[in-house]
């Protein structure tokens, strides 16, 4: 699938975002349905370690905020979606530009919307690696994201970061 107007001015405006620009990495892609995003980190001076492979920091900062904002922007306005918790395992060091695709089923948005009527908040996983040029697993990422519906006129909840 390819990119519509509105998804390179995203992944546009998302490179240019200082907290995500300083972390080296770039997105390169983000399809029109916003169901798949690719990310690459490059090895420069700014994200080696003092050995000169790939910093771990880097790594992750990469790859932080990419699905939370993914189901945010899939959930919509009515749905509060937070990163609440990761693990980073290193495979092998990074010496080379590493990529990332974060993949969301389609049906999974719907499924969250289901599940969610019967619960107050809901935690799911998702994992995904940081492949160098030559397609090795350099690192891999699992991501706990936490989900709830919005309560209305409890806006203060909503920004309070409690879960």
């Amino acid at each position: 699938m390819s990119e519509s107007f509105n998804t390179r001015l995203m992944r546009w405006g998302f490179n240019f975002f200082p907290a995500y620009r300083r972390t080296g990495a770039r997105i390169t892609y983000i399809a029109s349905d916003l169901h798949e995003v690719h990310i690459k980190l490059p090895l420069t001076w700014r994200t080696r370690n003092y050995v000169g492979t790939m910093f771990g920091g880097s790594m992750y900062a990469a790859v932080d905020p990419i699905y939370m904002v993914m189901f945010i922007k899939l959930l919509g306005p009515e749905y509060i979606v937070w990163d609440k918790s990761a693990t980073i395992q290193f495979k092998r060091p990074g010496r080379s530009t590493l990529r990332a695709k974060f993949v969301i089923e389609k049906s999974e948005p719907e499924a969250i919307r289901k599940e969610l009527k019967g619960k107050d908040k809901l935690d799911r996983t998702y994992r995904l690696e940081l492949l160098d040029e030559d397609g090795t697993v350099c690192a891999v990422i699992e991501k706990i994201l936490y989900f709830r519906k919005k309560v209305e006129n409890n806006s203060s909840d909503e920004n309070s970061g409690e879960k």
